[in-house]
């Protein structure tokens, strides 16, 4: 595993390509000895965003790898290279750990690595990931998946989660700890991509429920029932859950708790209120109720949320 071999080819994404590289291609850390040997592998010289980059050696090397990394792929709705997919799916059936980063992993399902497993990427594409590879169990809400010799991970910054993951399984805790320490990044973080994913509210149109999402912002502090949400739309229970299928693609009940975990999310990031007061203006009610669900759904609790996205950070103390 200790040989790493990043394969590219025209469309991939610079930032997962240059973050693979100063895990895996930088200075040993923590007194690991040895070491990862990296290369490049690509059929040519190739354009990644607006850099140009010369492989160390072709897509056929791949497969002498113990570990293959593949970048995010910029196009989703462009399918990866012919050679790309072959060459990733040699390397693993001649046994290498195989990795994707971000979209990458849309290289991996096409080269058949993926089906039957459990997956993730990038939160804003996993839908696509899910209709165009029916056999791949899609976790939207996972920072990365290891199946052991197949592994994913969600979108941009998840991508370090994972190459620190990697550190850990092979070289220990201890020198992951030193390298997110180098990087100045978390060496684990909790919770999943849910926590990064915004919900907004519907767009108006001129659906029977354009007027009612409105209203019910406006209340989230109020004990709503689904009962409440129909008469203020002149709907029955019935047809008002078949319209917020239609247009929101879930239930009464659960958007209203999406909406009032977005509230409390916003809440937590823009004030100094407790968690109790914010149970109330949200209309949870209790604060353990707030934990409860929002742990459930966002995947860390409020307290942890709040630290990592306050939006105004601690005043900086001199000297």
């Amino acid at each position: 595993m200790r040989t790493v071999a990043m394969a590219v080819t025209d469309g991939m994404l610079h930032f997962e390509l240059s973050l693979a590289h100063e895990v895996f291609g930088g200075a040993p850390v923590g007194g690991a000895d040895p070491w990862y040997e990296f290369t490049v592998c690509g059929p040519a010289a190739v354009r990644v965003g607006r850099f140009r980059l010369e492989p160390d050696h072709g897509l056929d090397r791949l497969a002498r790898a113990g570990t293959v990394i593949v970048p995010g792929w910029a196009d989703v709705d462009e399918d990866p290279p012919a050679d790309l997919v072959d060459a990733v799916r040699a390397a693993h059936e001649a046994g290498a750990r195989v990795v994707s980063l971000c979209t990458g992993a849309f290289v991996l399902a096409a080269a058949g690595l993926l089906d039957g497993m459990r997956a993730t990427t990038h939160w804003a594409h996993t839908e696509v990931l899910a209709a165009r590879h029916p056999r791949v169990r899609v976790d939207p809400d996972v920072l990365y998946v290891d199946n052991g010799s197949v592994l994913t991970s969600a979108g941009k910054a998840a991508a370090m989660d994972l190459c620190l993951h990697l550190v850990r399984l092979d070289h220990g805790s201890s020198v992951a700890n030193a390298l997110a320490r180098r990087l100045v990044v978390p060496p684990h973080r909790d919770g999943g991509q849910a926590q990064y994913v915004t919900t907004p509210v519907p767009a108006p149109g001129s659906h029977p429920l354009s007027a009612l999402f409105p209203w019910v912002m406006e209340r989230l502090d109020q004990p709503l029932t689904v009962e409440d949400l129909a008469r203020r739309a002149g709907l029955s229970s019935r047809h008002l859950g078949r319209h917020f299928r239609a247009v929101t693609g879930t239930t009464p009940l659960q958007w209203l708790l999406t909406q009032r975990i977005r509230h409390a999310q916003e809440l937590l990031e823009t004030t100094d209120d407790s968690v109790e007061s914010i149970a109330a203006a949200t209309g949870m009610g209790t604060a353990t109720t707030l934990r409860r669900h929002f742990s459930r759904t966002v995947g860390v609790p409020p307290d942890t949320y709040r630290r990592t996205f306050r939006s105004r950070p601690p005043a900086a103390t001199l000297p």
